[in-house]
């Protein structure tokens, strides 16, 4: 039998507590989960969910109450203060707010780290302009920061948090400072440096569009507690809390567009989810013909999870109804049967 891999992050159970006017808060409420090497990571929630304190525990800027925290293999908590500093060194932070020293040029920044490294100057140098080229901003190495676009920043960011050859970036809330075309580039960044570093990363976000642009699994947080996790195909097509289904509305607009149609029809409405292949199928088609139901397309929208295609629509259907959903859930297409509103 083949011995599985240990996973690069683990958490057993972790808890936080904090007292505030004598009063205990709890910030982080028997958390467990674990991340693989080499995937891309989300974990989503809204503020005061516990997102940057789990990411505050992965590193231990915040020492759990209680439970355990293991990195490469390593419980934190118990290694000494040499081992500890080694296996921090092994985790790169990104920011919202970038970080930079604005007194310091983008090559300086970049070149912090290794201040305490034994490389001589041109050694730091010559690593520091190979990283900048890796984010691809080597002929800003010159530049200080107040010269640069948030989208630059955050390039530099990535490179400084590359430094020192980490296995795992972190990166909290490192888009939502940014408009939509940068976000999306520092994301295609991120993927680029996962797939070509094999880096772990750990995505801290409230936006939807962050974990369906390229994160492989989500942990869905509230109340300091993940209510969901899984792969992020699986868990935003078939979510089980109200909090993950706001996140997906948000993503494909099915609450606005029922909505939106509830003003003008007052017939059943159906749901249609579709995932993976049946998306390139023409299975409403085929039923159509199949069972002589007649179907009104209302809404229609497909999007990528995980590079995964993920189709919604919704249909009034008329005809052999109940026959013609039943082919369509033996298809493997997901039906959501909203009944017709009652008007006095």
């Amino acid at each position: 039998m083949e011995k599985q891999e240990q996973p690069v992050i683990e958490l057993q159970d972790a808890v936080v507590t904090f007292k505030r006017n004598q009063e205990s808060i709890t910030a982080l409420d028997h958390v467990s989960l674990t991340i693989e090497q080499g995937e891309i990571y989300g974990i989503i929630g809204y503020s005061g969910a516990g997102k940057s304190t789990l990411i505050r525990v992965i590193n231990h800027l915040q020492v759990p109450t209680s439970g355990k925290v293991i990195v490469n293999g390593q419980a934190l908590e118990e290694l000494d203060s040499h081992q500890f500093q080694k296996a921090r060194k092994k985790i790169g932070m990104i920011f919202q707010h970038f970080n930079l020293m604005n007194s310091r040029t983008v090559l300086n920044n970049v070149e912090f780290p290794l201040l305490g490294e034994k490389l001589s100057k041109a050694e730091r140098r010559e690593k520091a302009l190979g990283l900048l080229k890796l984010v691809e901003l080597e002929e800003l190495a010159g530049a200080f920061p107040d010269q640069l676009s948030g989208g630059q920043k955050q390039r530099v960011a990535i490179a400084r948090a590359l430094a020192n050859n980490p296995d795992i970036l972190v990166s909290d809330e490192a888009t939502s400072a940014l408009d939509p075309k940068t976000t999306l580039s520092i994301l295609k960044l991120l993927q680029r440096l996962n797939q070509q570093l094999g880096l772990t990363i750990v995505l801290i976000t409230h936006e939807i569009q962050v974990i369906q642009t390229i994160c492989h699994r989500v942990a869905v947080m509230e109340a300091g507690e993940i209510i969901e996790q899984g792969k992020v195909a699986e868990v935003f097509m078939r979510p089980k809390k109200q909090l993950t289904r706001e996140f997906i509305d948000t993503s494909i607009n099915v609450q606005e567009a029922l909505k939106r149609i509830r003003q003008s029809n007052s017939q059943d409405l159906y749901v249609l989810k579709f995932i993976g292949d049946t998306t390139n199928q023409a299975v409403v088609t085929e039923m159509a013909q199949k069972f002589q139901v007649a179907a009104n397309i209302l809404f229609a929208n497909v999007d990528q999870f995980d590079n995964l295609t993920v189709g919604v629509m919704i249909l009034n259907l008329s005809g052999e109804v109940s026959a013609g959903v039943d082919y369509l859930r033996q298809q493997g297409v997901d039906v959501e049967v909203i009944k017709k509103e009652v008007r006095s």
